[in-house]
């Protein structure tokens, strides 16, 4: 039987699914703006919920279900998060007080997750999460219909989940033009991956530092690139403006109130009344104004203003400097192929991180392969890098001690 610990190992292995594969979600996201912070805003809210529900022991499958979606709503980090929090607000309510997940809670699960996302999204888009979660819902609610288990309507909802994503280029055309699926839906299906880990193994996965489990977008050659730091678009309105109203039972002015006037200063708006507090997000060029405005609601708690501007201009750059970055052994293909020599001397380096092979790109080496004091390279992770190095004379730098003989 799916119980509350069930619940609440899978929305940790969820958790863990997402942010093991953040920075590629990042690289992802071309809409609504190109900023570069899709994967990280919907793995910071899930980690909110994560570190409040993973002291709990011996609740109902309800229960981990309402801790779970205040802790998302009170701690939703962008457009992104804020979606992924009302999914999850909808599926408690789906779930409502019963002790455990069943075919028809699960079914009633996604279907009320939907409906919360779509209601409180301003202007409800296709091609983006909104689809790939709404697709989910229909098929676990057709596989609820048919007649099956639990595991079965929750495997369904996510084979539903993957098909609405890899349509998601036809339907949104900034995606189509990146050559990428939309972002927030790949971060759901990671998601949803997570928690079926358990449900139907057992398995909670592990957090991890590697990032190469969903693969980089390519462009027309076949190369990995940085979408989100490639793809330019217009970005209408400056700041991402989020915060949480503190609701003051003194006030008699309705969150409609508070959606309209948002509304009219900028655009991905969203707006979710949860009894005491009220949850906002809106990309305006007026943060100053929705602020104030706001404040005639109640006070304002973990309040955050985000320049997309700068993040976009930041992803840039990192795309660029992924560009300058030598060759690690983990992007050559498994059959090395000749090179053509071009030069009398190259060099390969031996090194752990981005920042190094940076630094190791800046002096001037070719090849970087990944290791160091913990992870040292094998003989023929070396080998590999001199290959691919197009020079008559490769020059290795093990840089530790416990990789020379290897070297």
């Amino acid at each position: 039987m799916l119980n509350g610990n069930i619940l609440r190992d899978a929305i940790i292995s969820a958790s863990n699914n997402l942010s093991n594969n953040r920075k590629r979600v990042d690289e992802l996201n071309v809409f609504p703006v190109p900023d570069g912070d899709t994967g990280t805003n919907m793995s910071m809210t899930l980690a909110n919920s994560v570190r409040e529900i993973s002291k709990l022991e011996g609740k109902t499958a309800g229960q981990i279900a309402a801790v779970n979606a205040s802790c998302l709503l009170r701690g939703a980090r962008g457009n992104s998060g804020v979606i992924t929090s009302l999914l999850f607000r909808g599926f408690s309510k789906g779930i409502g007080e019963d002790e455990y997940l069943t075919a028809e809670n699960i079914s009633n699960a996604f279907k009320e997750g939907v409906d919360s996302a779509y209601k409180a999204v301003m202007k409800p888009t296709e091609g983006t999460i909104l689809t790939v979660a709404r697709v989910a819902s229909e098929k676990a609610s057709e596989s609820f219909e048919a007649g099956n288990d639990a595991l079965t309507v929750f495997a369904d909802a996510i084979e539903g989940a993957k098909d609405a994503l890899a349509s998601t280029p036809e339907l949104l055309p900034q995606l189509k033009k990146a050559g990428v699926v939309d972002a927030g839906g790949q971060g759901y299906v990671l998601i949803l991956e997570g928690m079926m880990s358990v449900f139907e193994k057992g398995i909670i996965i592990p957090a991890s530092t590697s990032e190469e489990v969903v693969e980089a977008p390519e462009n027309e050659a076949g190369e990995s690139y940085n979408a989100a730091g490639e793809f330019d678009a217009d970005i209408t309105f400056t700041y991402c403006t989020e915060f949480i109203v503190n609701r003051d039972s003194a006030c008699e002015k309705q969150p409609g109130e508070l959606r309209a006037y948002l509304e009219s200063i900028g655009d991905c708006v969203v707006v979710v009344d949860d009894d005491e507090i009220i949850k906002v997000h809106v990309h305006t060029d007026h943060p100053g104004n929705a602020i104030e405005t706001a404040l005639t609601f109640g006070g304002l708690v973990h309040l955050k203003i985000e320049n997309m501007r700068d993040q976009h201009e930041r992803a840039k750059h990192d795309a660029e400097n992924a560009k300058k970055r030598p060759a690690k052994t983990s992007d050559l293909k498994e059959e090395i192929k000749p090179v053509e020599i071009t030069k009398p001397y190259g060099f390969v380096s031996v090194a752990a991180g981005d920042g190094l092979s940076d630094l190791f790109s800046e002096l001037g080496v070719d090849t970087v392969v990944s290791g160091g004091q913990t992870m040292n390279p094998s003989t023929d992770d070396i080998l590999r890098a001199v290959e691919a190095t197009p020079a008559e004379t490769v020059f290795v730098l093990p840089n530790n001690k416990n990789i020379i003989m290897a070297a």
